[in-house]
């Protein structure tokens, strides 16, 4: 795997551990601010829905982390593949039910990082 898919795949992961920690820890408090179009009064009802989708978030970002650890390269990429794709997957959606800008930020940046994985250029090696 090419440096500039590992930066690609860390960066990512770092991106799922902030929604990860903004869903479980920082809903109620944050979010009123974060989302200022939104009803104050919707964040405490729906605390425990944020926190499992931090929830879900804490599981991609500790699979694309473990993929940086593969040794086998092969399987190194299979693995980072597999939820970049789930990342991509998850961004289509949110661009789809909730606002295209999640496609910016969460598609986008995958499919960047599935790019460098896959094509000739993300094949460089150190």
């Amino acid at each position: 795997m090419s440096i500039f898919a590992k930066i690609m795949i860390a960066l990512i992961a770092i991106l799922r551990l902030y929604i990860a920690w903004f869903g479980i820890f920082a809903w109620q408090a944050q979010g009123p601010a974060t989302f200022p179009d939104l009803p104050a009064s919707l964040f405490e009802p729906t605390a425990a829905m944020a926190a499992n989708q931090g929830v879900y978030n804490l599981c991609l970002a500790a699979g694309l982390i473990w993929s940086l650890f593969v040794r086998d390269a092969e399987w190194q990429r299979k693995v980072a593949s597999g939820f970049l794709l789930f990342v991509a997957v998850a961004g289509i959606f949110g661009a789809w039910r909730v606002s295209p800008d999640i496609a910016l930020v969460q598609t986008r940046p995958a499919v960047i990082g599935l790019l460098l994985l896959w094509l000739p250029v993300g094949k460089m090696r150190r």
